[in-house]
């Protein structure tokens, strides 16, 4: 069921963030596939065209398998994504690997307009490519995100470089990642920020002290992502319980 959002502003900048709890991941699931789709309909009805970023990691692949049969005009969209793994194209842990088995694959989105990060490459060629492929790109219309345990969005990690400053670079290069591989690339927060609409996907017991950093007002990447329309966080409702101590 889901709850009344809540508005927080927050101070790295003035993010504001919409708060949606599920009682049950399925839930949370089919509410981000109809939030997704409701965004193409209305991007292929204004411009024609669905620019869409997706998130890495374990939690979006109910989503991505959902979407599968969502009744679209594929032939608009155009797919992103926020980072990718320095690995082999068809290793299981590239992001690109996991979103083209249980969706892209799938659908009749032309070759040409699925970006994905060579990764392969390293950090750095790839980064330069994908800075290339972005340059005329302008907003996107959905960027979908995750949340890692220790607040880390994207391959944006705590202690790293997240790319806010005025004048960052769309893409950065990551070294010595805290979680492997070590080498990836990530869309900079404030790339990821010029966005129409941004939704962040939060499951799992484990993210709990990273929620409960982010409404507390930590400075977490997460908190980084400000496009003007705000974010909105689909989230377990239990991971908004506070922690007992």
């Amino acid at each position: 069921m889901e709850t009344t959002p809540d508005i927080l502003r927050n101070s790295i900048g003035l993010q504001q963030c919409r708060w949606h709890a599920f009682s049950d991941g399925r839930e949370l699931q089919q509410a981000a596939i109809e939030m997704i789709t409701s965004s193409a309909a209305e991007a292929i009805h204004e411009r024609g065209q669905f620019h869409f970023v997706l998130a890495g990691g374990s939690t979006p692949r109910g989503i991505y398998h959902g979407l599968s049969a969502a009744p679209t005009d594929w032939s608009a969209w155009h797919i992103y994504f926020s980072d990718e793994r320095c690995l082999p194209p068809l290793d299981p842990e590239r992001n690109s690997r996991m979103a083209a088995e249980v969706w892209l694959d799938r659908v009749p989105i032309p070759q040409a307009q699925l970006h994905a990060i060579r990764g392969e490459l390293g950090a750095l060629q790839a980064s330069r490519m994908y800075a290339e492929t972005l340059r005329t790109v302008g907003a996107f219309d959905l960027v979908l995100l995750g949340l890692g345990e220790d607040g880390h969005t994207a391959s944006l990690f705590p202690g790293h470089e997240w790319g806010i400053v005025p004048g960052s670079q769309d893409t950065l290069a990551v070294y010595a990642a805290p979680k492997l591989p070590p080498q990836r690339v990530s869309l900079s927060a404030t790339r990821l920020s010029r966005a129409r609409q941004v939704m962040f996907v939060v499951s799992g017991e484990s993210k709990h002290t990273a929620v409960a950093e982010w409404r507390a007002g930590k400075n977490i990447p997460a908190r980084a992502i400000m496009p003007q329309a705000g974010v909105d966080v689909l989230v377990d409702a239990t991971l908004l319980v506070p922690i007992a101590h």
